[in-house]
């Protein structure tokens, strides 16, 4: 099985459908949403008619703390509201009644055998941990260890980076160069950040997408361009704060 995973959409309906064409070019046979699909973005509403057809017809699709910000626009000034929750009454009030039961009843992880998928950590999903260092990574796999998985594929952190078992007892951290397929052991642990579809920090503006070819056991780790200054526009135009905008621009 060919899996394909999207994460952290972030309302960009352009690097949504950027992704989508390639993963379509590529191949796969199951698709998967590892949350975010909502928040900072312009186009929830596209965004989320897409995915709500594509999970109708088969796609995975977890909930990730914006989705669940969504729902429940934080109040208290911090730093949710001044950040990412800054844009949640806004894309609150977008929703539909249909939205927002979709999101409402959106899992936080689905298992099939030994592959769990999650948007944050696997280690209590709902704290929305970030795996951002080899020690996270262990957390998170050694919960997801003890629910009978061994291979782990999360959003959230908007990079692409995979964590492997190596001969030592700490996983090691490698980064992946873009199109290029990684070996993955069936019978070593790892971790991978499949990297951010909508919202990518590290520079470079192109979208992300990973593939995970189960029957050869690679992951391909995939950079997409598509037109981020259309999307910064819409940013723009619904009038949320122009640094959300700009973030797209960059790239970080």
């Amino acid at each position: 099985m060919r899996l394909a995973l999207i994460s952290d959409i972030h309302a960009n309906r352009q690097a949504l459908q950027a992704c989508l064409a390639h993963a379509r070019q590529q191949g796969f046979d199951q698709l998967a949403f590892l949350g975010d699909l909502v928040g900072y973005g312009g186009e929830p509403v596209a965004v989320l008619d897409q995915v709500m057809d594509l999970a109708a017809q088969g796609a995975w699709v977890l909930k990730g703390n914006h989705d669940e910000m969504a729902l429940s626009p934080p109040t208290a000034q911090g730093s949710e509201a001044t950040q990412g929750g800054q844009g949640a009454p806004w894309t609150h009030a977008q929703l539909s009644a249909e939205h927002k039961a979709f999101l409402s009843d959106l899992p936080l992880t689905v298992q099939r055998e030994t592959l769990l998928l999650v948007h944050a950590s696997a280690d209590k999903p709902e704290a929305w941990r970030y795996v951002d260092s080899e020690r996270a990574a262990g957390h998170c796999l050694d919960a997801a260890m003890a629910q009978g998985a061994s291979h782990v594929l999360v959003g959230h952190v908007h990079h692409q980076t995979l964590y492997y078992q190596g001969a030592g007892r700490l996983l090691m951290r490698f980064e992946p160069k873009p199109g290029l397929a990684v070996p993955v052991s069936a019978h070593r642990p790892w971790v991978a950040c499949v990297g951010s579809c909508g919202q990518p920090r590290d520079g470079d503006p192109r979208a992300m997408y990973t593939v995970y070819d189960r029957a050869v056991r690679k992951l391909t780790f995939h950079r997409v361009p598509y037109n981020h200054t259309e999307a910064a526009q819409a940013i723009r135009l619904a009038q949320l704060p122009e640094f959300f905008a700009q973030r797209l621009e960059r790239g970080r």
